[in-house]
């Protein structure tokens, strides 16, 4: 069983900077797409930040420039940190990925529990 343990999250004052980690753990033989989405009160779940293997990511023209993904295949994680947050960034962040299990012949999509960032004066 493959986990994705989320942490950073929190309240911050715009104009400020948050770090969300995502580690994932278990039976892994390698994780393809790593990535961010958040959920915001009665919107739906919208992809932030993707990363490949290779270190080739791309953004959400709403955090371009602002946000930065990065990962760590050794250690399987992902780091997404944020700058310049605005309160319309307030919403729960959910860590993806796409991870190979079975002996590395499945490739399985699993979500983190998400972690909440709050954005207020």
């Amino acid at each position: 069983q493959v986990q994705l343990v989320e942490s950073g999250g929190g309240l911050v004052q715009p104009g400020g900077s948050l770090r969300l980690s995502c580690a994932a753990s278990g039976i892994i033989f390698g994780i393809n797409i790593m990535a961010w989405y958040r959920q915001a009160p009665g919107k739906e779940r919208d992809l932030v930040a993707a990363i490949t293997r290779r270190g080739i990511a791309n953004y959400a023209d709403s955090v371009m420039g602002r946000f930065t993904v990065s990962r760590d295949n050794a250690k399987n994680t992902v780091v997404l940190q944020m700058n310049s947050l605005k309160p319309e960034d307030t919403a729960v962040y959910y860590c993806n990925a796409d991870v190979y299990v079975a002996g590395g012949t499945k490739l399985v999509n699993y979500w983190g529990q998400g972690t909440q960032v709050t954005v207020s004066s």
